[in-house]
């Protein structure tokens, strides 16, 4: 392989890495405004039930650690830096870390799996904004493609359902409702051309039929506030027609989601475990992908598909 120096840029939406960190990352996230003190609270009392802290900031450097020691074993020379969108170290940092090394061109690597203007959309945008203010000499940046639809994301993927089901009580098995579950996002974004729902309902289909799975669909969680209507059906609706249909368990996919922060730990964990419990079923979910091997070869061939096309 060629001795091009390559930096990789992993691109995430971010999250508070200390308790002193949710409001901020709060106010970041609502565009600079300040954030109501009773939705604060609510907030800090979902981390405290987590660690006090997100994880995902430390997941994602994990993940950039493990990328780049991949990447070099296949050769060239690469450097894997993080840049998130609404925390440190943001977009801006994460460039510019890449930037103090001359490399003769930087891959960005969404961390979303399905694309929408508020995930991918956004990053690129920001990433555009930074580089338009850099004077002088800048890199070629270019972005990798979507994970959604790469055979290595669907097997990483197909590996954690395949230990979920195994996990699951001997008995149960065709008993269980199995539902993959993305981030709900408003339909307005839907009805503006967002491939986001396509996307979501591509994987799950190739990861169906890779396992031959039965009694399987799609919902939503972690619906905003704001007005408008949102993506649904959500988990919990699927979990109340499941019990009337006589299923006795919920294995819930979070597809939509690389890495455990907030929207698995508590929204999954926590929330919608309280809720199958409500109803008297039997609640589990397959492990989110982090720092897997296959997940981290499936980064490595976008990384590499974007590498070998430019030489």
């Amino acid at each position: 392989m060629s001795s091009r120096n390559i930096g990789v840029l992993l691109l995430a939406f971010g999250g508070p890495d200390s308790p002193e960190a949710i409001e901020p990352f709060m106010k970041n996230l609502m565009g600079g405004k300040i954030p109501p003190p009773p939705l604060v609270e609510k907030i800090k009392a979902r981390y405290n039930l987590i660690g006090g802290q997100s994880p995902l900031p430390g997941i994602t450097r994990q993940q950039a650690d493990r990328l780049q020691a991949y990447l070099q074993k296949a050769g060239g020379s690469f450097k894997a830096a993080v840049g998130m969108r609404f925390w440190h170290p943001f977009i801006e940092e994460g460039l510019q870390d890449l930037l103090a090394d001359e490399f003769d061109q930087i891959v960005a690597v969404s961390l979303a799996p399905f694309y929408s203007q508020v995930s991918t959309g956004s990053y690129h945008d920001e990433l555009n904004r930074v580089l338009s203010a850099i004077n002088g000499n800048k890199p070629e940046v270019v972005m990798a493609d979507p994970l959604y639809n790469k055979l290595a994301f669907i097997e990483a993927v197909a590996e954690k359902v395949q230990k979920g089901l195994g996990a699951l009580p001997e008995g149960v098995k065709g008993k269980t409702k199995i539902i993959f579950s993305a981030h709900s996002l408003p339909v307005s974004y839907i009805e503006n051309g967002d491939p986001y729902v396509e996307q979501f309902e591509f994987t799950a289909q190739k990861i169906a039929d890779k396992l031959q799975l039965e009694n399987w669909c799609i919902a939503y969680q972690s619906k905003g506030g704001g007005q408008g209507e949102w993506l649904g059906p959500m988990v919990e609706e699927i979990m109340d027609e499941a019990k009337k249909e006589g299923f006795s368990d919920i294995l819930v996919i979070p597809v939509g989601f690389v890495s455990d922060h907030v929207e698995t730990l508590y929204d999954i964990d926590i929330a919608q475990r309280e809720h199958a419990k409500s109803l008297g079923l039997g609640f589990y979910r397959t492990a989110s992908l982090n720092t897997a091997d296959s997940f981290t070869k499936a980064l490595a061939e976008l990384v590499l598909e974007k590498y070998r096309y430019s030489l």
